[in-house]
C-alpha cells in the first residue's frame, strides 16, 4: 500500500459484528490488530443500452485502492505489542501474527469517549507504520459520550499518513454480499428507452363491466368501474402512462386516485359514527343492568 491513499476501507458485516461484540463485552478498553489485504480496483460506469448507436457501453474510471479487513485479533485488555510510550514491542508483535495473516492495521475500543484519536493512538498507529513499512488502517470504536437509554456503539476508520503524520478518515463500507465483486461496480447510466409492453387488465374493463354485472353478478367490478366512470378515466387508457405521452394522462390519474382517497376519507367518518353509536349502546345497556340488579 506504500503511502499511497486508498479511497475507501471495507468490512464484512459478521466480521463488524464480531468486533463490536468483541469490544462490548470486555470489562474495559481493549485493542488489537487488524488483518485484510488492498487490492486495486478499477470501477466502471455500465449502461443498459447494447445498440450499436450507444457510444460507449462500459466507461472505466481511474483505478482506485480498497483496503478490505477480513479478520481481527483483540486481547483481554490493552497495550499488549506496544509500550505505554507507544513504541511497538517486535517480539510480541511477531508472536501474534502468524505466517499466512497479512496486518493492514490495528483497532481500539474505549468507551465514552470522543470519536478521534488520541495522543498515545497516534503514537502506536507512526511506530506501526514504521514496522509495516507502509501506511496503517485504524479503526477506532467507542460508545456515545453522554448516557443514552439505547446501548449503541459508534465507529470511523482512518488511514494514517505516514508522509505528514497524521489521520485520513475514511469511508467505512461494510458488505455483507461479499466483498470481491463489490468494488468492481460504480454508477450505472440507464440509456435505452422503455420498451412498448402489451397491456391487457382482464374483468376491468369499465366499459364491459356494466354487461358482464348482470350476467355474472359481480357487485365489485360495478362499483369500481362506476368509479372509473364518475372521474372519465377507463381502465385501458392505463396503456398510456407507458410511453412518450404519459406525463398528460398523469393528472388524471392522480385525480382518479385522489377520489378514491375522497370516498375512503368519508367511509372512515361512517366508521367512527358508528362506533360512537356502538360505545353509547353499551353504556346505555350497562346502566340498564345495573339498574335491574338493584346497584344504581
Amino acid at each position: 500500500m506504500e503511502d499511497t491513499s486508498v479511497h475507501k476501507i471495507q468490512i464484512s458485516g459478521p466480521t463488524l459484528a464480531s468486533l463490536i461484540q468483541r469490544v462490548s463485552s470486555s470489562p474495559g478498553d481493549i485493542d488489537g490488530l487488524l488483518f485484510g489485504h488492498v487490492t486495486t480496483t478499477t470501477p466502471s460506469t455500465l449502461s443498459d443500452d447494447p445498440s450499436p448507436s450507444s457510444t460507449v457501453t462500459a466507461i472505466s474510471d481511474q483505478p482506485s485502492l480498497i483496503a478490505t479487513v477480513t479478520s481481527f485479533f483483540s486481547s483481554s485488555s490493552a497495550a499488549t505489542f506496544y509500550s505505554p510510550s507507544g513504541e511497538i514491542d517486535t517480539l510480541t508483535l511477531n508472536n501474534l501474527i502468524s505466517t499466512s495473516d497479512h496486518l493492514i492495521g490495528w483497532f481500539s475500543g474505549r468507551r465514552k469517549t470522543h470519536l478521534r484519536p488520541s495522543m498515545r493512538e497516534t503514537s502506536v498507529t507512526a511506530s506501526l507504520s514504521q514496522t509495516l513499512n507502509k501506511s496503517c488502517i485504524f479503526m477506532l470504536l467507542t460508545t456515545p459520550f453522554h448516557d443514552q437509554l439505547i446501548h449503541t456503539h459508534e465507529y470511523k476508520a482512518f488511514q494514517f499518513r505516514s508522509a505528514t503524520d497524521s489521520f485520513e478518515a475514511k469511508t467505512l463500507d461494510v458488505v455483507n454480499l461479499g466483498p470481491a465483486f463489490r468494488g468492481h461496480y460504480g454508477n450505472f447510466t440507464p440509456n435505452s428507452l422503455f420498451p412498448e409492453l402489451p397491456f391487457e387488465v382482464k374483468g376491468l374493463n369499465c366499459e364491459s363491466m356494466v354487461e358482464d354485472t348482470e350476467d355474472k353478478g359481480k357487485i365489485e367490478n360495478e362499483k369500481f368501474g362506476k368509479l372509473c366512470d364518475d372521474r372519465l378515466f377507463k381502465i385501458d387508457r392505463l396503456k398510456n402512462l407507458m410511453g412518450s405521452n404519459a406525463s398528460s394522462y398523469t393528472n388524471e390519474l392522480e385525480e382518479l386516485y385522489n377520489s378514491m382517497i375522497k370516498k375512503l376519507n368519508d367511509l372512515a367518518k361512517v366508521v367512527e359514527q358508528s362506533s360512537s353509536r356502538v360505545l353509547e349502546q353499551e353504556n346505555h345497556n350497562m346502566k340498564l343492568r345495573y339498574k335491574v340488579a338493584g346497584l344504581e
